[in-house]
C-alpha cells in the first residue's frame, strides 16, 4: 500500500503532469514540422535537385536467395530529412525567442515624474520644491 501512495505522489507532482503535456504536444508538433518538411520543403528540394529521389539508391552485395542490401540512398535521404527537421526548428525556435525579446523590451519605462502632495500637480520626478505651489517636498514625496 506504500508503494502506490508513493506512486499516487509521484504521478500527481506538477513537473510529471508538465511533461506528460509536454510530451503530447511535442508528438502533435512532430507530426506539423514531419508534414512541413515531407510536404513541403522535399518537393522543392526536389526541383531543385532535378527531381533526384535517393530512397533508391543501393549496392547489393552477395547473389543469391538472400544478398545483402546497403540501401545507403535511405540513409542519405533520412541524414536531409534530418537537416530539413533540426532546420525548421531552429528558424521556429529562433522566432520565438525574438517574441520574448520585444515583450521584455516593451516594460513600462521608470517614471520621470510625480505627483505634488500639496497641489496634486504633476511635477519632475527628482523636483525637491513644486513649480506651481512652491512647497518644499521631502525625499519621499
Amino acid at each position: 500500500m506504500k508503494i502506490l501512495k508513493e506512486f499516487k505522489e509521484f504521478i500527481s507532482r506538477g513537473n510529471v503532469m508538465d511533461m506528460a503535456v509536454g510530451v503530447i504536444i511535442g508528438g502533435a508538433f512532430t507530426a506539423i514540422v514531419n508534414s512541413l518538411v515531407s510536404d513541403l520543403l522535399n518537393p522543392l528540394l526536389g526541383l531543385i535537385t532535378g527531381g533526384v529521389d535517393f530512397t533508391s539508391l543501393a549496392v547489393v552485395i552477395g547473389k543469391g536467395e538472400n544478398p545483402a542490401v546497403f540501401a545507403y540512398g535511405s540513409f542519405i535521404s533520412a541524414v536531409i530529412n534530418f537537416l530539413l527537421v533540426a532546420f525548421v526548428l531552429f528558424m521556429i525556435i529562433k522566432s520565438i525567442n525574438k517574441l520574448h525579446v520585444k515583450k521584455k523590451e516593451e516594460a513600462p519605462a521608470a517614471p520621470t515624474t510625480k505627483v505634488c502632495p500639496f497641489c496634486k500637480s504633476e511635477i519632475a520626478i527628482d523636483a525637491t520644491r513644486c513649480p506651481h505651489c512652491t512647497s518644499e517636498l521631502s525625499a519621499k514625496a
